[in-house]
């Protein structure tokens, strides 16, 4: 990992002095939710926030402030088991969906960026190879992903082909038993710094996906920048120039759409839950802040209207939560369907939005430095937002299970 941070120009870097980064008192839940997880599963979510509390906080803005991932901190997310964590075999964690969450919520309360990077590696990369490679595909990357020794990335998005990925112009054509892989991909998390990519394309017989590894002559990736959000994570371009590949690098179990769109779902699962711990992270730095800041001779949080923003914070962080918590055991128990999926990652981004957003304006003007979280958190998640499926992709997947109408054309 030294050699390849070096590479690009990573490094790990300090906070600015007088970042507030020690760990915030979770008071958010009301309800009682905790009384709903298993012992295991609080065990794993508190090892967890420990990582945040004590190796992102102190960090993160310097990270955002300089625009970079810290790669040093991959080995240590591998060692807490969270690469392909939900998958089973071939090295992988293993782990229930609802623990997948809890770390999602975890990692995101310290940053989107760093929660995507488990998103992209696991959900994305390994869950494509996971759900539709070879066994020879799996047990070649698997082991390698999960123990933080390689990293994937995940083609589908082209720079005129984001929310229908049925336009997509990258082609890959057969040349006796090779195929040929031609076209361009954009906003492809992690690509400058991953060994392996799955790459999604056009043929002749429908979209079809592909293992290349980025060492392959022809695959080029360039970092996107400057950014205004997600700025300690990396998104890239990757140009394919008649990149050559043996039959052997196509996903074998991977046919049109439904083969990218499952791996897309997995991704969105985990967002449903993470968006929250961004909310969680704002809502405590405001709560905290009121308390302490003096106007007019008492604290923020003595006045009527400071107390109703709090409020209607934490009704929407404990509502979220709850949602993500029921979609978690839907989906260990094999149920959980699409349009929930949906369902979940509309509301919750979209109240996550509102919530950072709202926690700046307690802090006033502070709210806009990078000395608290709340507004970093509302800029990560614009990106959040809008990868793995706008708000109006969502609304028009929701309205369509309503109405039984597909109004996406």
């Amino acid at each position: 990992m030294t050699d390849l941070a070096s590479r690009i120009g990573l490094t790990l870097t300090t906070a600015p002095s007088g970042v507030v980064a020690s760990p915030l008192i979770d008071t958010s839940d009301l309800i009682d939710i905790e009384s709903l997880l298993t012992a295991e599963e609080v065990k794993l979510r508190d090892s967890v926030r420990a990582f945040v509390d004590s190796t992102i906080r102190p960090n993160i803005a310097g990270w955002y402030e300089n625009g970079v991932f810290p790669l040093e901190i991959v080995p240590q997310m591998a060692k807490l088991g969270l690469l392909g964590m939900h998958l089973k075999g071939y090295g992988c964690p293993g782990r229930s969906s609802v623990e997948y969450g809890l770390a999602a919520l975890e990692l995101e309360a310290g940053d989107s960026g760093l929660r995507t990077f488990v998103s992209v590696q696991g959900s994305l990369a390994m869950s494509a190879i996971h759900k539709h490679g070879s066994e020879e595909q799996k047990n070649e990357w698997l082991p390698k992903m999960a123990a933080g020794e390689a990293i994937g990335c995940f083609g589908l998005t082209e720079p005129n082909s984001g929310s229908d990925p049925s336009s997509m112009t990258t082609f890959a054509r057969r040349d006796g038993d090779d195929w040929v892989i031609t076209g361009t991909k954009r906003w492809i998390g992690l690509a400058a710094v991953a060994q392996v990519a799955v790459i999604w394309a056009m043929t002749d017989d429908g979209v079809r996906g592909f293992v290349v590894p980025t060492e392959t002559a022809g695959f080029a990736a360039t970092v996107i920048g400057p950014k205004l959000s997600m700025r300690a994570s990396i998104q890239c371009e990757i140009d394919l120039d008649n990149v050559r590949l043996p039959a052997s690098a196509m996903l074998p179990k991977a046919k049109g759409l439904s083969g990218p769109f499952s791996c897309l779902n997995e991704a969105r699962y985990g967002i449903i839950w993470g968006v929250m711990g961004a909310a969680r992270d704002s809502y405590l730095t405001a709560l905290a802040y009121a308390g302490e800041r003096m106007q007019f001779d008492k604290p923020l949080s003595g006045y009527q209207l400071t107390q109703q923003k709090l409020v209607d914070m934490a009704l929407e962080i404990n509502k979220g939560t709850l949602l993500a918590l029921h979609l978690g055991r839907l989906k260990d128990a094999g149920t959980l369907k699409p349009h929930q999926i949906s369902i979940g990652k509309l509301n919750n981004t979209r109240e996550a939005i509102a919530i950072c957003r709202e926690a700046r304006t307690v802090l006033g003007g502070n709210g806009i430095t990078l000395d608290y979280s709340p507004l970093r958190h509302a800029n990560n998640l614009e990106s959040v937002r809008t990868y793995e499926g706008t708000d109006e992709v969502h609304t028009l997947i929701v309205g369509n299970h309503i109405t039984g109408v597909a109004a996406f054309r």
